[in-house]
């Protein structure tokens, strides 16, 4: 066998390591998301918005941390209530408060980096929104969004919901709701954990550690000032997520890459706040509000997740509690049966039953909507091209190990 195929069978072995050690947690995550957004009346939240106060802004971070982690719905929802009367400060913190805040996103962070990055995370993701609040109350054109608000045509309309949740928690019909919004999840997310779990697979074993140096001018502690080494490291994590392409629940085992590679921390909590800017995203942007907009958007974007991994550096480099994560990527991907066999096992049937949820509720709506048939979109033929390397990859693997 050639030494490029022992290398794509063991990049493709540790992007299924990584999604084991965290399939049970995104289980875990997008059920407890779905019984939020089944559960919890948005209209009590979205009729609030709209004055960019900080309550207002408070408000849109909440109802941000209780919806869906994909970096698309996020933008999706947040143009929704741009149409709703929401301003552009109360959707950046929406769109912020969603890709970061969230549970699932938690949970990985704690399983890949460990509980101290987790703190930092919703530290920074406080400090990120209030800097982007700031800088667009200031700054932004009003000419521009006025342009764009008139621009955004379609209103999502799930978001007027309004019911009494008491009598909904209490009800058969809003636990089949559960298990649709947990299947309506993963339909939007499984093309960024595909690629985003594969992409990270790839640069763990194909990118030498050479690279990373360069590139972060890792072991020049002695020869630069710290304090210029995090600046570098947090002004590059940005543009190497843009690089990548991955959204916000794939970027997390990247980071463990980095981490494992001698990366500062703030390049590391840069880089994971980075979801957001990736191109894909810049041009969803640019759909809904015109290339004005998008580019102040993602400008804004870039500005405040450099100055919040800033700011967590020098706050917690002054009382010496700068996160170090002990993860080690071949000991992450390991297989073995250890609590992660087990609740991978477990959670496999708590995905069984919510599926099975979803197809009763199916059967009992009957609307005889059609589906969507306009064809695959650019990022699903990423997907299924990922997949497709990840199965010649797992063969390949197999073939080496089983020969």
């Amino acid at each position: 066998m050639t030494e490029w195929m022992q290398t794509w069978g063991q990049a493709t072995k540790t992007g299924l390591g990584f999604f084991w050690k965290s399939g049970w947690a995104f289980v875990l995550g997008y059920f407890v998301s779905a019984m939020i957004q089944t559960f919890v009346p948005k209209k009590r939240l979205t009729e609030y918005m709209g004055d960019g106060k900080p309550k207002s802004i408070g408000l849109a971070s909440a109802f941000g941390a209780i919806s869906s982690s994909c970096s698309f719905a996020a933008l999706s929802t947040a143009r929704a209530l741009v149409l709703k009367g929401a301003r552009f400060v109360e959707a950046v913190a929406f769109m912020f408060a969603s890709t970061n805040l969230v549970i699932e996103l938690g949970i990985l962070i704690v399983i890949f980096l460990g509980w101290e990055f987790l703190i930092a995370e919703i530290i920074g993701g406080v400090i990120l929104i209030g800097i982007s609040s700031t800088l667009i109350k200031q700054v932004s054109p009003d000419e521009w969004f006025d342009q764009a608000r008139k621009k955004v045509e379609e209103e999502a309309g799930d978001l007027a919901e309004d019911f009494d949740w008491k009598e909904r928690i209490q009800s058969w019909d809003g636990w089949l709701r559960v298990g649709r919004s947990f299947v309506d999840e993963w339909k939007m997310v499984w093309e960024e954990i595909l690629i985003g779990f594969s992409i990270a697979g790839i640069v763990a074993v194909v990118v030498p550690t050479n690279i990373w140096e360069a590139v972060f001018l890792v072991g020049m502690e002695g020869e630069v000032a710290p304090g210029w080494l995090a600046l570098q490291n947090a002004l590059v994590g940005p543009f190497v997520a843009m690089m990548t392409f991955i959204g916000s629940m794939g970027n997390i085992p990247l980071a463990t890459v980095l981490s494992a590679n001698g990366v500062m921390f703030a390049g590391i909590m840069a880089f994971i706040y980075s979801d957001l800017v990736v191109p894909p995203l810049v041009l969803v942007n640019r759909e809904y509000y015109g290339w004005k907009v998008a580019l102040f958007i993602a400008g804004i974007m870039y500005v405040s997740m450099v100055s919040t991994a800033l700011l967590l550096w020098w706050g917690f480099e002054a009382i010496g509690a700068i996160p170090e994560t002990q993860r080690v990527v071949e000991e992450v991907t390991r297989f073995k049966i250890d609590y992660t066999f087990w609740f991978n096992l477990a959670f496999a049937v708590v995905a069984g039953v919510l599926v099975w949820m979803h197809r009763r509720m199916r059967q009992r709506e009957e609307t005889g909507e059609s589906s969507d048939d306009s064809g695959p979109g650019f990022k699903r033929i990423v997907a299924f091209l990922f997949l497709a390397v990840d199965v010649g990859g797992l063969t390949i693997f197999a073939w080496s190990t089983l020969g």
